[in-house]
């Protein structure tokens, strides 16, 4: 029996590849290479494609003994999701209905989603908890927050039991320092940071410092992709034990703003570097500190690398020795 990861040659998705390999489970991956990178993978059966090819699915779920799947795959970024929401639309809705779809006709009936804190938009409080309002402040959350209302109706009729996990910011690398993050272009803070440290760019940019927050710029919770990997792998045992539909927001609870996590880095890389403060970015809320209590308790998941300064750290040796990422594309 297999474990179907789609988009599993992403960021996330090797990380729980690498994971899960190391239980010994069997890992079956589909990636259409756009954003993720083939060299990300550590093992598994690898299929190049995408979720939309109807065909290609089917061929995948007959070949293969699929029991669960963990998907990834998605267009990510908010900025492009607020200038281009077909693509996000079609790829990232069209994309999970087509993988429902063959999961249904396969007989496959968990599957493990990962989705984003950007669902809940503007929070009216923080930390933020699971049964806080959704009001997705850009077109990505919209479109992932599709994608979980999709699931609770495939759930009710159709029987497919599902755990969406809504995560907040993932970052690091894999402990064996074979894996990290490379992103093309690259949108995440902590590897923009670190690409200025070692001299890639000529500046960091701060998007916005007159937010109503302690220093002005936004505030995030932070946590390893490592982590992450662990409660996806959590999220399956809950739904093969006959576990119920949940969702769940994965985070350390604590918030550092823009500002502070460019201290750290500067702190753990001993360089220094500009910063550029540019206008706000439309989409961005202030502050986004999750509430994983309910992970902890129903999942028995407790973050093993949860300091900043580990999370940035473990970054920084991927980048030092990886300063090209995958040199793929």
């Amino acid at each position: 029996m297999a474990i179907l990861v789609t988009g599993g040659a992403g960021y996330i998705g090797s990380h729980t590849v690498a994971e899960l390999l190391d239980q010994g489970k069997e890992v079956v991956v589909i990636d259409n290479l756009l954003t993720g990178h083939k060299e990300a993978l550590l093992g598994g059966k690898f299929y190049e494609g995408d979720l939309r090819d109807k065909a290609l699915l089917a061929k995948l779920f007959a070949e293969n003994d699929i029991e669960a799947v963990i998907h990834f795959a998605a267009s990510s970024l908010v900025g492009e999701s607020m200038k281009d929401p077909v693509k996000y639309f079609d790829n990232n809705v069209y994309g999970t209905l087509c993988l429902l779809e063959a999961m249904d006709q396969a007989g496959v009936r968990s599957i493990v989603f990962s989705s984003t804190a950007a669902t809940y938009g503007e929070p009216d409080k923080v930390p933020i908890e699971e049964t806080d309002a959704t009001h997705p402040a850009n077109v990505y959350g919209e479109t992932k927050l599709t994608m979980e209302r999709m699931m609770a109706w495939f759930d009710q009729v159709l029987g497919i039991k599902y755990v969406s996990l809504r995560y907040f910011n993932a970052a690091g690398a894999h402990e064996s320092g074979k894996i990290g993050e490379d992103h093309r272009p690259e949108s995440h803070l902590i590897p923009l940071i670190l690409q200025t440290a070692l001299g890639q760019r000529p500046s960091i940019q701060v998007f916005g410092d007159d937010y109503n927050t302690p220093d002005g710029t936004c505030v995030r919770d932070y946590i390893h992709v490592s982590d992450l990997a662990d409660a996806h792998l959590r999220a399956v045992d809950h739904l093969m034990k006959g576990g119920d539909s949940e969702v769940f927001n994965l985070g350390n609870g604590q918030g550092f703003s823009v500002k502070e996590v460019i201290a750290k880095v500067k702190e753990v890389t001993g360089r220094d570097f500009p910063v550029v403060v540019s206008p706000r970015r439309e989409g961005d809320p202030a502050v986004l500190i999750a509430s994983s209590d309910k992970a902890r308790s129903v999942l028995g998941w407790q973050p093993k690398r949860n300091k900043l300064d580990d999370i940035i750290r473990s970054a920084w040796e991927w980048h030092l020795h990886h300063p090209d990422g995958y040199g793929d594309k």
